[in-house]
């Protein structure tokens, strides 16, 4: 479980297990926003080691850069698009770089993001902690 106590700062903690996941309100940190286009940059690199592995190569020296095309004309800064640019070094052939592609888009983080409009979000009161 995923837990935090707001205070007035202007950053906010997500305690989960052992690991806690700082996000700042005032450009000090990344918003949470900003942390979820990090989530998918980070599950390319995580697919991209897996197929690597797979494939029985090493992954150095792939290069993944993400970038989010944000829509104009509205308030909210939610991308209509998120392209994941790979640049391979020169061992790595065309139908391994094919592979390691293939696999990034299998992205758990991307998949979440797809299967939002079927996934049910409650936000609901608990009892007080007094």
């Amino acid at each position: 479980m995923y837990r935090l106590t707001l205070d007035d700062s202007n950053q906010i903690h997500v305690q989960y297990k052992n690991h806690r996941i700082s996000y700042g309100l005032d450009g000090s940190l990344p918003n949470p926003l900003e942390a979820t286009y990090a989530a998918l940059a980070g599950c390319a690199g995580v697919y991209s080691r897996k197929a690597c592995k797979l494939l029985g190569i090493a992954s150095e020296g792939i290069e993944i850069s993400c970038k989010p095309v944000v829509k104009t004309g509205g308030n909210l800064l939610v991308p209509s698009r998120f392209v994941t640019e790979v640049k391979f070094p020169e061992r790595i052939t065309s139908s391994q770089r094919q592979t390691i592609l293939n696999e990034i888009s299998r992205c758990a983080v991307k998949q979440l993001i797809h299967e939002g409009p079927t996934i049910e979000f409650l936000a609901k009161e608990t009892a007080s902690l007094e």
